[in-house]
C-alpha cells in the first residue's frame, strides 16, 4: 500500500485485515492443503478478491466526507466526454447476438453523437428537420433531448480468461481463448494480433470532430460505426465456455494488479507480475472526468473463476477428471455449516458415509453427475464450495472508490480514484452498467393497462411512460396485480436458495414447470403437446452429453443447417440415434412446432440461459443498472414503430438514462 494512502485508509485496512482472518479455512481438495475467503472456498493462495461490506474512512487525501452515496463526497459535474465498453461473451452460439448488437451500436452511436431535438411536448422533430451533425442547431423552438458528444471513446473485450490455470480453455484450441480482457479489434475470432483499423493502434476508436485529440480522431460518424461495426463482429465464438464477462471487466477497468501470468506452484494457482498491455490500454481508454458506460452481452450465467488456490479444478476436464461429492447437507440446504466438499477437512461434522469412496479416499461425482458443460452452475450444492468470485467485488468496484489489492490492501480504484494523488475522480452517477442477459424480455418490459409486457404502449393512462423497459425504480416496484417486484420475478433470492417466481429463469437440466407470473405462458413439457412465446418448450437433454441446461428465452434466427460436429450449431445430429426435440430445431416436414415430434437439423432459433449473476449485480447497482434481455421480441422488422426490433429497447433505456447523466 502507498504511503500516501495509507494515513487515510486505516479504518480500511483494519476491516480488511480482520475480515479476512475470520475466514480463514482450511480445506483440502484431494490432499493439498490451501485457505480461502469464505466466498470461494476453493480458494486460498494470495489472490484478492473483494472485500465486501467496509465502511468509508474519515478523509481520502484531505478530501472530507460529505452526504454523498457511501459517506464520499464524490465529485459533482456534468461530463462532456463518454467512455463505452462492449464486454461481449465470445463462446459458441454467440454471433447471432452479436449481429444484433452490432446493428444496435448505430442506433446509440448516432444518438450520442447527435441527439434527437424535440418540441416542448416531447414530440421529436421531422426526420428532414433533425440537424446533420451534432454541431448544428436544432430548429427555433425545440432543443435536444441532451448534449450532443464530441469526445467519446469505444473499447470492446470478450469473455475469455482462459483456463485460470487448468488445461481448458488454451490458446493452443483458440486464440480466442486467451483474450485476457486485452482490447479488441480482429476481423476474425482468429486474428491475432489486432488487424482493424484503431486510434494510433492503441485498440479502441476515438470520436473526435472537435479536433481535441492529437492527432484528431474519426469525425465521421458512418465511418465510427462501421468500424465498430467490424469490431463487434470480429469477437466471433471461438472463445473459452467458461465464460467470465464480469471478472474481464474488472480486470480491464479495476484491477489494480491485473496477472500477468497464472502459474501452478504445489498444486495451488498463484497469479504473478502484472499486465501491461492491460496498465497502458486503460490508462489510455479510460479519462478521469468521462461518464463512463458498460455494456455487456451475454447469452450465458457469469463464471468468473477465482484466480487463486486450487478454483481451477472446476474447469479441468482433461482426462475424465471429475470434481468430488459434496456433503449430504449441500443437497437441502447449501447455506448449511457443515455444506463442504468431500475432499475438505470434516472437523465439527458428523461423518458422512457417501463422502468415502470403495478406494478409501474421498468420493467423487460420476460423470452423469459432473458433465463438463454445467461445472459453473449450482456450485455450492453440487460441489460443496463456490469456485467463483464473490459478486461484491463487482458491486464495490463500479461503486466505491477503493479496491482490494492481489495482498488484501485496500488501494485507490481507478474508476473513481487517481492511483498516485488519491483523488477523487468521478463518482457512481458516472457509470452505467448494462446488462443484455438471458432473461425473457416479457419480465422486463413495462405494461399496457390490462398488464400484459407492451414495449410499444407499456403504461399511460397517466401511469407514464410509454413503452420500453422498466426502469431500475420500475424494476424494484410491485408488479401489476403482485406482491412481487420485477427482482422477486427473475431472481428470486440466490443468497437463501429462493428460485425466482418465473420458472424460465430456474436454473435446471430437468424440464421446470409452472408459469411465467407476468404473460401466464405455461412450461410445456417434451412429452406434451404446447408452445409458449418464451422458450417454446422444454426439451430432452441427451443422457451421455456434456451438459446442457433448459432455456430462459429462444429467439427467431435465420435459419442455418448443423451439419457435422460444428459446435456452435444448436440442431447436431445426436450420438446414438437420439431424437432430437429441442425448440431451438425446425420440426420435421410440416409438422406442427407444438407438437412433441422429432425435429431437424435445421437451427431457426437462438437460445439464451437465465443470467442470474450478472443480474444480481444488476440490482444490487440501483439506478447506476440498466436490465435488458439477449432474446429480442422480433428480428424480422427492423422499421417496426413498435421499438421492438433487435435490441432497440435496451438501446432506448441507455439513451434515457443517459439524458440525465449529459
Amino acid at each position: 500500500m502507498s504511503s500516501r494512502l495509507s494515513k487515510t485508509v486505516l479504518p480500511f485496512v483494519f476491516l480488511s485485515a480482520v475480515s479476512l482472518a475470520a475466514c480463514q479455512v482450511d480445506i483440502s481438495l484431494g490432499g493439498a492443503n490451501t485457505t480461502s475467503s469464505s466466498s470461494g472456498v476453493g480458494g486460498g493462495g494470495d489472490g484478492g478478491g473483494g472485500v465486501g461490506g467496509f465502511l468509508p474512512p474519515t478523509t481520502v487525501s484531505g478530501a472530507t466526507t460529505g452526504t454523498g452515496a457511501g459517506g464520499w463526497d464524490w465529485p459533482e459535474y456534468t461530463p462532456d466526454k463518454v467512455d463505452v465498453l462492449f464486454v461481449i461473451d465470445n463462446s459458441g452460439s454467440m454471433a447471432d447476438k452479436q449481429e444484433i448488437l452490432r446493428l444496435a451500436t448505430a442506433d446509440l452511436v448516432f444518438n450520442i453523437v447527435n441527439p434527437v431535438c424535440v418540441h416542448p411536448t416531447g414530440e421529436p422533430v421531422d426526420e428532414s428537420e433533425q440537424p446533420e451533425t451534432g454541431f448544428d442547431a436544432c430548429p427555433v423552438g425545440t432543443s435536444r433531448v441532451r448534449n450532443p458528444v464530441h469526445d467519446m471513446h469505444i473499447g470492446v473485450i470478450s469473455s475469455s480468461l482462459g483456463g485460470h490455470g487448468s488445461g481448458a480453455c488454451s490458446a493452443m484450441t483458440s486464440a480466442s481463448n486467451v483474450d485476457m480482457a486485452h482490447l479488441l479489434a480482429r476481423s476474425s475470432e482468429n486474428s491475432v494480433p489486432n488487424d482493424l483499423p484503431t486510434y494510433q493502434d492503441k485498440g479502441f476508436l476515438v470520436w473526435d470532430p472537435a479536433g481535441s485529440h492529437d492527432p484528431a480522431g474519426d469525425s465521421d460518424v458512418t465511418t465510427l460505426y462501421n468500424k465498430l461495426g467490424a469490431i463487434v463482429e470480429g469477437v466471433g465464438q471461438a472463445g473459452c465456455g467458461f465464460e467470465a464477462p464480469l471478472e474481464s471487466m474488472y480486470r480491464f477497468l479495476v484491477d489494480p494488479e491485473p496477472y500477468a501470468t497464472l502459474a501452478i506452484q504445489d498444486d495451488i494457482a498463484v497469479p504473478t507480475g502484472v499486465d501491461q498491455t492491460i496498465m497502458t490500454q486503460r490508462r489510455d481508454f479510460l479519462r478521469p472526468d468521462s461518464l463512463v458506460l458498460i455494456v455487456m452481452l451475454s447469452d450465458e450465467n457469469d463464471c468468473s473463476i477465482r484466480d487463486e488456490g486450487r478454483n481451477y479444478l472446476v474447469a479441468e476436464t482433461s482426462r475424465g477428471f471429475r470434481l468430488w461429492r459434496p456433503r449430504s447437507e449441500c443437497a437441502s440446504d447449501p447455506n448449511h455449516e457443515c455444506c463442504r466438499s468431500c475432499s475438505q477437512q470434516q472437523d465439527g461434522c458428523p461423518v458422512d458415509p457417501a463422502c468415502t469412496g470403495p478406494d478409501g479416499v474421498p468420493a467423487r461425482l460420476s460423470a452423469a453427475e459432473d458433465p463438463v458443460n454445467l461445472r459453473c452452475w449450482d456450485q455450492k450444492r453440487r460441489f460443496g464450495f463456490d469456485f467463483l468470485y464473490p459478486l461484491e467485488r463487482y458491486t464495490e468496484a463500479l461503486s466505491w472508490p477503493l479496491v482490494a489489492s492481489r495482498v488484501g490492501d485496500l488501494v485507490p480504484n481507478p474508476l473513481f480514484m487517481d492511483p498516485e494523488s488519491g483523488t477523487l475522480t468521478r463518482g457512481p452517477q458516472h457509470v452505467i452498467f448494462t446488462g443484455i442477459l438471458g432473461v425473457p424480455w416479457q419480465d422486463l418490459a413495462r405494461q399496457d393497462a390490462s398488464g400484459a409486457p407492451d414495449l410499444a404502449q407499456g403504461l399511460d393512462d397517466q401511469g407514464n411512460p410509454v413503452g420500453g423497459l422498466k426502469s431500475a425504480a420500475e424494476l424494484s416496484a410491485p408488479v401489476t396485480g403482485s406482491a412481487n417486484d420485477a427482482w422477486d420475478i427473475i431472481l428470486g433470492d440466490p443468497a437463501n436458495n429462493i428460485p425466482p417466481a418465473d420458472p424460465f429463469m430456474i436454473e435446471s437440466m430437468n424440464p421446470r414447470s409452472g408459469a411465467n407470473p407476468i404473460t401466464g405462458d405455461p412450461i410445456v413439457q417434451p412429452s406434451a403437446t404446447g408452445w409458449n412465446a418464451i422458450n417454446g418448450r422444454e426439451y430432452t437433454i441427451p443422457q451421455g452429453s456434456t451438459g446442457d441446461l433448459q432455456y430462459a428465452c429462444i429467439f427467431d434466427v435465420e435459419e442455418r443447417l448443423c451439419e457435422g460436429t460444428t459446435n456452435s450449431c444448436d440442431c447436431r445430429e445426436l450420438i446414438g440415434g437420439e431424437v432430437i426435440d429441442s425448440p431451438l430445431c425446425a420440426p420435421e416436414g410440416m409438422n406442427d412446432p407444438a407438437e412433441p415430434l422429432p425435429r431437424t437439423t435445421t437451427q431457426y432459433k437462438a437460445k439464451a440461459y437465465p443470467g442470474i449473476r450478472e443480474l444480481q449485480l444488476l440490482r444490487s447497482l440501483g439506478d447506476q443498472g440498466i436490465t435488458g434481455s439477449i432474446c429480442p421480441a422480433q428480428t424480422s422488422d427492423p422499421l417496426s414503430e413498435n421499438g421492438d426490433y433487435g435490441y432497440t429497447p435496451v438501446i432506448r433505456a441507455v439513451l434515457d438514462r443517459l439524458n440525465a447523466s449529459l
